[in-house]
């Protein structure tokens, strides 16, 4: 059996990529696309068996689009494909219900054995994938329904560390110095009750900020 596949990841050489990767797998590309919206799009037009979204999309993360996707279509299976290996974007691919998060640099036969188990209603989310997050899956929950009183700064500083930006990259996004984001950063893991980023950054997730 084929299982058709939807792609969105901006550089055409990754997704060509991925074409010769799959071949021969059981998983045929059906559509692609190179930003969130075009994603979304596809989407709407061919039901496709499963997809595999880049985290870092033009004009809206993969993760924002992961979510949108899984509020459309709860039942589709979504693997995120990312360059990065960092706990912030697989805290919040959890959090917001991806079936896996595969690293580009993991050979051939993870990210196959990745959509397989998704088009098969599993998880393939790793003990060590999990063992990372749990800590901050578990805290937020405690807090997310209760009204915190952010500035509008600190909103605006969440929702980049939620995007999993340094605070160096936070500073030039915002035009604000390194010192004034550490500051942001230190107030707002205080007010919502949490001990690191990626705590924050599935807090934000669960508030709607991102």
């Amino acid at each position: 059996m084929t299982h058709t596949l939807l792609v969105a990841d901006d550089h055409l050489v990754v997704r060509l990529g991925i074409r010769d990767i799959l071949s021969g797998s059981g998983f045929e590309v059906v559509d692609e696309a190179s930003t969130g919206e075009e994603a979304l799009q596809k989407l709407a037009e061919r039901r496709p068996s499963a997809a595999l979204l880049d985290v870092r999309l033009p004009g809206g993360d993969g993760l924002h689009i992961l979510g949108r996707v899984k509020l459309d279509y709860p039942d589709l299976p979504v693997v995120m494909y990312s360059t990065y290996d960092n706990p912030t974007y697989v805290a919040r691919a959890v959090a917001l219900g991806a079936s896996g998060y595969v690293l580009k640099s993991e050979p051939r036969q993870r990210l196959i054995e990745t959509l397989e188990a998704a088009v098969r209603g599993e998880t393939a989310w790793t003990r060590e994938e999990l063992r990372r997050v749990t800590g901050a899956l578990a805290t937020p929950r405690v807090v997310s329904d209760v009204e915190v009183p952010l500035t509008q700064r600190e909103s605006e500083v969440l929702r980049q560390l939620a995007n999993g930006l340094t605070n160096k990259e936070i500073a030039l996004a915002l035009g604000i110095s390194y010192e004034t984001v550490k500051e942001h950063v230190q107030h707002i893991l205080r007010k919502i009750g949490v001990t690191d980023r990626t705590q924050a950054a599935v807090w934000a997730v669960r508030k709607g900020l991102v």
